[in-house]
């Protein structure tokens, strides 16, 4: 088990199951829960804000049975991603509700969280800020969140383009919150990579996308399991914003994904009730697909990642005994 410093709870995995748009529910979130990792939803796929009040009762309830069920083990916390951005009209609807329940962590992205941090503080629990680089990460680290999620190239999504290598190194001189790796983590021999390299925790996405819990077109599981890194397309032109998507799903849509337009910012519209376009027939992904084979579920893919945490460990461990 694996404690992170500001946080109740002890992991299985140092693991963060990414929040992601239309595929993040609660049966996959209390999987990755029971799992022993964290989970989490964006809020905004609750399609109303009383439906995020019954999904976070549903999570907590399910999360409280399996405990009362199973008195040796201990669930994971989980996490509701807030988007920052100005044209989300639901925010501080959505925060009040995420107050109510004391959420134990706040994902927020998209914007700054500058009236997140205290208002989440207030009850006790953990504000973790997506960035892509230094200029943002610093704003963060000033309105006080606990946790930095480095987005780094080759993460699915709204991914950024710079180097674990670099992003996390440098912010490592300055920063002493809680720091999340995210870009192209897709196994165990990844996740202990990026603790090596100094990171509390990892972000991880297209991995859970693959498993029977998750709000997946089927069509889209199969397409990440027959796709790999050279598969992915970085583009700002279906959402205004630079992320990777699948080539295949590109296609299919009848678009050519070597000419695609860039992308306008005034575009981005998180308030929209019917599913965009880019979630929809666009899908997202991360490069790390290459080393995803099957679709099974939530807790065979821990299991797994377990399993190569561990050897990752135990080669470098003779490996350095070696030299």
């Amino acid at each position: 088990m694996y404690k992170i410093n500001g946080l109740k709870q002890s992991l299985r995995l140092p693991v963060i199951g990414a929040p992601m748009f239309t595929i993040s529910n609660p049966n996959l979130v209390i999987s990755q829960c029971k799992s022993g990792i964290i989970g989490s939803f964006p809020a905004l796929n609750a399609r109303e804000p009383e439906d995020l009040d019954k999904w976070i009762r549903e999570i907590k309830s399910a999360l409280l049975d399996f405990e009362k069920n199973n008195p040796d083990k201990k669930a994971a916390p989980f996490a509701v991603n807030q988007i920052c951005h100005k044209s989300n009209i639901r925010l501080y609807k959505d925060l009040e509700t995420c107050v109510k329940h004391e959420v134990p962590i706040i994902i927020s992205s998209v914007g700054a969280p500058n009236e997140i941090v205290d208002t989440v503080h207030s009850y006790g629990g953990k504000v973790f800020h997506d960035v892509i680089n230094i200029k943002h990460a610093k704003k963060a680290a000033d309105l006080g969140v606990d946790g930095l999620i480095l987005v780094c190239a080759g993460a699915g999504g709204h991914g950024g383009t710079l180097s674990p290598f670099a992003l996390l190194r440098e912010v490592k001189e300055w920063f002493e919150g809680i720091i999340i790796l995210s870009g192209a983590i897709a196994d165990g021999y990844t996740i202990a990579s990026s603790i090596a390299l100094g990171a509390d925790l990892v972000y991880i996405g297209s991995r859970f996308i693959t498993t029977i819990e998750a709000n997946a077109n089927e069509v889209y599981k199969k397409m990440i399991v027959d796709s790999s890194a050279e598969d992915i397309v970085y583009t700002s032109y279906f959402s205004g914003i630079h992320g990777n998507y699948l080539k295949q799903s590109i296609i299919n849509s009848g678009l050519d994904p070597d000419n695609l337009p860039i992308g306008d910012k005034k575009q981005t519209n998180f308030n929209r009730k019917e599913k965009p376009k880019t979630w929809k027939d666009i899908w997202g992904s991360g490069q790390g697909i290459g080393r995803i084979n099957n679709i099974t579920t939530v807790e065979k893919t821990v299991v797994e990642m377990e399993k190569e945490f561990n050897l990752a460990i135990s080669d470098l461990d003779k490996k350095i005994k070696l030299v």
